[in-house]
């Protein structure tokens, strides 16, 4: 963490952000994926940035040292130890980068034209160098005699090549290709961050209306958020007080704006969702967020069953079971269908942006009733209409 932005004010490399995380926040996120127990870091002091990287590594249970020189490596690394290091500025893909270095020991390289272009090292006529290697600690050692100002990535990658540690590969550059980069000025971060925040939101489940709406507006105005760092937990905020809103405008007798208002929170809760994803390179709080993330569901559920009970005309003698009971069917194989059909209309039958909307619309035109009954009974026929296969159900 020693080398300086291509624009200098901006700090060294490490430090510069994509999408809202720092370069140094990744390449731990990456160590930590390769199950490294001790977190070294070569750097002048402690800056308040250097001082959150060593705050997540000792929340994932992993030692953190800061040195400021080469030198000091021998003193922290034996030679029974197993060196994994990554270059300044590297910001690559984890799967990939972590499905390269679990092999075993190896110098990451990549042709001539492809990394002098991109700003690596070369390391001779046909060969540059990868960012990252993983060498056997031994290596480590012959750093003692060499000055304590030497780049320790440099010096180890020539120590490592002369040992015999094989070469391996990287990736292909290209716009559908891994992403492997070297971040050297503010400049090549903000034009990695669309790529970035593709990549981190981009997922295999066909998605509805909202789903891709939401996706739309991370990618239109999530860096600006990151960068602001209000991020995920302003917009999870925001939806949670939609939804409340929608709640009491039910409740004041305007059921259509208050189910507009769910469909807008549901949307904006995705829209968070996204962020806390870009947020989380390492994955700890993925647990927690899914909780969260249910509680708001059944909670959003519920709004919209109370709102649309209270917007609905019942006949003289009909009490609260005619009300809630429709919505409640409704609501239910909503959330029964995705489990039986798998994954191809997940997408739509769990978009609250479009019921909210229809429902709206519904009670709005006077109707509201008549789209609720239909809605579920339209939904009980696909249930009862699917392959037996697909539900994966068995003869008793």
């Amino acid at each position: 963490m020693l080398e300086t932005s291509a624009t200098g004010a901006a700090g060294p490399r490490a430090f510069l952000r994509v999408g809202g995380i720092s370069v140094a926040r990744q390449q731990l996120a990456l160590a930590l994926a390769l199950d490294c127990k001790r977190i070294v870091c070569i750097a002048r002091g402690l800056p308040p940035e250097l001082v959150d990287v060593q705050h997540a590594a000792e929340r994932a249970g992993a030692q953190f040292n800061a040195v400021p020189g080469a030198r000091q490596l021998v003193g922290l690394i034996t030679a029974a130890d197993d060196v994994i290091l990554i270059g300044d500025g590297l910001f690559a893909a984890i799967p990939e980068a972590a499905a390269l270095l679990e092999k075993g020991p190896a110098v990451l390289v990549q042709p001539i034209e492809q990394g002098l272009a991109a700003g690596f090292e070369r390391i001779d006529l046909k060969a540059a160098s990868g960012g990252a290697m993983r060498v056997p600690g031994r290596l480590v050692e012959r750093l003692a005699e060499l000055p304590d100002d030497c780049d320790a990535y440099s010096a180890l990658q020539r120590i490592a090549l002369q040992a015999g540690v094989n070469q391996r590969a990287i990736p292909a550059a290209g716009a559908g290709g891994s992403l492997w980069v070297l971040v050297r000025g503010e400049d090549e971060a903000h034009a990695l961050e669309p790529r970035w925040i593709r990549d981190r939101i981009a997922s295999e489940i066909p998605a509805g209306p909202g789903q891709w709406l939401a996706r739309g507006a991370v990618r239109s105005f999530g860096p600006a958020l990151l960068h602001a760092g209000s991020g995920s937990g302003i917009v999870i905020a925001a939806a949670v007080v939609l939804a409340a809103f929608g709640l009491g405008a039910g409740w004041f007798g305007l059921g259509p704006f208050g189910l507009a208002l769910c469909g807008l929170g549901w949307l904006t809760r995705q829209a968070g969702v996204l962020l806390g994803r870009i947020e989380q390179p390492l994955g700890g709080e993925e647990r927690l967020a899914g909780l969260r993330r249910e509680i708001y569901g059944w909670g959003l559920d519920a709004v919209i069953v109370v709102i649309t009970a209270w917007s609905s005309v019942i006949e003289p003698g009909q009490g609260l079971l005619h009300r809630f009971f429709p919505p409640l069917m409704l609501i239910a194989l909503l959330r029964i269908l995705p489990r039986l059909s798998g994954q191809r209309w997940a997408g739509w039958l769990e978009d609250r942006l479009v019921l909210g909307l229809v429902l709206g619309a519904a009670v709005l035109a006077g109707v509201g009733s008549e789209v609720v009954h239909g809605g579920a009974l339209f939904l009980a026929l696909v249930g009862i209409a699917l392959p037996r296969a697909e539900l994966r159900l068995t003869r008793p």
